[in-house]
């Protein structure tokens, strides 16, 4: 079998946190269990097992049956949320215990019943960890629609406003699947909008598992009067990069890739740039901008918030993005904010204005823990002054 780069350092990445998180968690579970083999052989036993089948699923997953393998990287995924988070309460209960023995703060009846306050504590963990792990998962599933009102200060002939339903990273796989996908659809079309883009990312690794269910199908109910748009992510570069390039045909979206399109009513502009990762091939924005009237407005589609200063030097009115999903899980959001300019939300650098999306749908664990899964609504007016009123 032969590996694609992109998903063997995936699974290098995933495989580390697997295994420094349970192995904490073997560490401190062996300390604090009874010391008896009926306690501690199937503690060990359960940990390591979670970690062969994370290995099998990874190994196999191309001759692994759809209902044997997307139950146990469900399995795998879930696990790891949980595990990430029991280590962080475990480190949190460490500090507290650092601190007692500077400071012996701790109540009497906690010393007193150590064991007992110790069952306490963990039934606390598990329990809450059960409710954030539940709601991160309604996260997921249930995708909430992010309205957004913006004003570009330019006139346009025939129109004053314009509805885009705009959506990123849906990453349909062995996590996203056909039902999500169509609820998706429908919360867009919902929206009534005049166009509907797809900002990158719209398959996670695999093609199969969108081929088998036949959700192009399911993204052609997509409607609007002025179209549907999409430009690739990072992830339509990975595994099966033709393969995916061919299906997003069959979507009857049309896919713009360092291009330029003037909308059906010839209102607008739209720019699909290449995504980031192609850097070394993609055309500078300057070279797509020599096809502009910049008298019209300018609505620019890139998958990764990358250089948004590029935008604004060739003035840009409206830059939509996705690609960060807001962190997907706390507290990677944190670390977001250090590495991109904007990591979510509405920016503006002068008169061009940014919206990154967290995305509908999500990659690796099907959790969102402090944030949510979203398709934005942007309502846009054509008027003199820029103004914004989320």
């Amino acid at each position: 079998m032969q590996t694609n780069p992109n998903c063997m350092r995936m699974f290098l990445q995933s495989i580390f946190g697997q295994i420094l998180f349970s192995s904490y968690i073997l560490w401190r579970g062996y300390q604090a269990l009874p010391n008896k083999k009926s306690y501690r052989i199937p503690f060990i036993l359960a940990l390591t097992l979670e970690i062969v089948i994370f290995f099998i699923g990874f190994i196999f997953h191309d001759y692994l049956p759809d209902n044997i393998f997307i139950p146990l990287m469900f399995l795998c995924n879930t696990w790891y949320i949980a595990s990430m988070y029991i280590s962080m309460a475990l480190l949190i209960l460490e500090l507290l215990r650092v601190m007692n023995k500077k400071w012996a703060w701790y109540p009497m009846f906690v010393n007193l019943y150590w064991e007992k306050t110790k069952i306490v504590l963990f039934a606390f963990i598990i329990i809450g960890i059960t409710v954030l792990l539940f709601s991160g998962y309604r996260n997921v599933r249930y995708p909430t629609v992010q309205h957004v009102y913006i004003t570009i200060p330019k006139k346009v002939q025939g129109r004053d406003s314009l509805t885009i339903v705009m959506t990123s990273d849906w990453h349909i796989g062995e996590m996203i699947r056909k039902k999500h996908v169509r609820n998706a659809v429908q919360l867009c079309n919902d929206q009534n909008p005049d166009m509907i883009v797809v900002v990158g990312d719209i398959i996670d690794y695999e093609m199969r598992f969108a081929e088998r269910q036949h959700i192009e199908e399911d993204l052609q109910r997509l409607k609007a009067p002025l179209g549907v748009y999409m430009v690739l992510g990072n992830h339509e570069y990975r595994a099966n990069r033709f393969a995916k390039l061919r299906w997003i045909e069959k979507t009857g979206m049309t896919l713009i890739v360092d291009s330029v399109v003037l909308a059906p009513d010839s209102s607008f502009y739209l720019i699909g740039r290449d995504d980031y990762i192609n850097h070394i091939n993609r055309a500078p924005l300057k070279t797509l901008m020599s096809e502009v009237d910049t008298l019209k407005p300018i609505i620019l589609l890139d998958h990764q918030p990358n250089r948004l200063g590029e935008a604004a030097r060739n003035h840009v009115d409206l830059s939509l993005h996705g690609h960060t999903h807001n962190g997907q899980v706390w507290p990677y959001s944190l670390f977001l904010n250090l590495i991109y300019e904007c990591s979510y939300g509405y920016y503006r650098i002068g008169d061009t204005q940014f919206f990154v999306s967290s995305g509908v749908g999500c990659a690796g664990p099907p959790f969102r823990i402090g944030t949510h899964s979203e398709i934005v609504a942007l309502h846009i007016r054509f008027e003199n002054e820029l103004t914004i009123d989320n």
